[in-house]
């Protein structure tokens, strides 16, 4: 019995393999779409609570809460936390300095994901490189 329902599962990961290729095979990326969905809804809140607690040694949960009251500032205000004035982040965290811009927009926080699996443009490339180089291989085989 569990071999068959094994069979079925595999059926079915093969099914949505399939379907995943010609979903991504037939796909046009909109790079300005993609980009401006990237940076909606706070997405930099995280980076922003670690800076907090990194910079200014602030304990997690207080850099949590800080972040939660900015976010509803930018939220209020209407616009991305990368553009809130920083006196208006200076009036949750007086503390917080020029420097936090360094963290707030999407492309920053990309590059900031060095670890392995991040999302570092170098770590991307190198990663690109070498499953290209092993799809080449497999191909010549």
């Amino acid at each position: 019995m569990e071999d068959f329902a094994q069979l079925g599962l595999i059926d079915a990961l093969a099914l949505s393999l399939a379907a995943m290729t010609g979903i991504v095979r037939d796909m046009t990326p909109d790079a300005k779409a993609m980009k401006k969905a990237a940076g909606a809804g706070y997405a930099t809140a995280t980076d922003l609570a670690d800076w907090l607690v990194r910079e200014l040694g602030l304990p997690f949960r207080e850099a949590h809460t800080a972040t939660g009251r900015i976010v509803a500032k930018a939220e209020e205000a209407g616009v991305e936390l990368a553009k809130l004035p920083l006196a208006a982040m200076q009036a949750i965290e007086p503390r917080i300095g020029e420097g936090v811009r360094a963290v707030l927009s999407v492309a920053d926080s990309v590059r900031s994901r060095t670890s392995q699996g991040g999302t570092a443009p170098a770590n991307v490339r190198r990663q690109a490189r070498r499953w290209v180089a092993r799809l080449k291989r497999e191909a010549k085989t």
